[in-house]
Parts: structure tokens; sequence; C-alpha cells
């Protein structure tokens, strides 16, 4: 998938690589606010209407150029979930 002339957002030796997940839940949404502290950033994923918050190093959120209005995936792998009523 790398390879190709050159452009302004692709260095002439820049590969790219898509990446297989095991991880099932793997919600499409859009990015909706991102707050970024010294060493954590909180993202914000709007996925259809519900909110799902990630907490990731700001060195992560620097590295994925992650913007407002962007396409995200929130890709949760958990050990156990809870469930909670009311």
């Amino acid at each position: 998938m790398g390879g190709g002339p050159a452009t302004a957002s692709r260095p002439a030796k820049m590969k790219v690589t898509f990446m297989k997940l095991s991880a099932r839940n793997q919600l499409k949404g859009r990015i909706v606010e991102i707050r970024k502290g010294a060493t954590t950033a909180h993202v914000r994923i709007d996925i259809g209407g519900q909110i799902v918050t990630a907490s990731i190093t700001t060195e992560s959120a620097d590295a994925l150029k992650l913007a407002v209005g962007q396409t995200a995936y929130a890709i949760i792998k958990a050990s156990s979930v809870m469930v909670g009523v009311d």
C-alpha cells in the first residue's frame, strides 16, 4: 500500500498499513470534543447520539492528529463488563 509518488501529505517512503483487530466492539462515530492535559487527552466520540469518552496519552492524540469533526472508532476490549440497574 506504500510506494507511489510523494505528495504534500505523504512522504516518499511512507508505508501505509491497515491493521485488523481482535476487539469485536468497534464503534464508529465522530469526535465531538478533545480535552488535552499535560499527559492525558480525553476524546469524546458521538456514536449514534451516545457519547463514549476515551482517555489516551496526549502524545497518542497528537500522533493520530485527532480533530473535532473527524470520524473515529471507539474500540473496546475488556476482560469484564459490569451491569447496573436503577
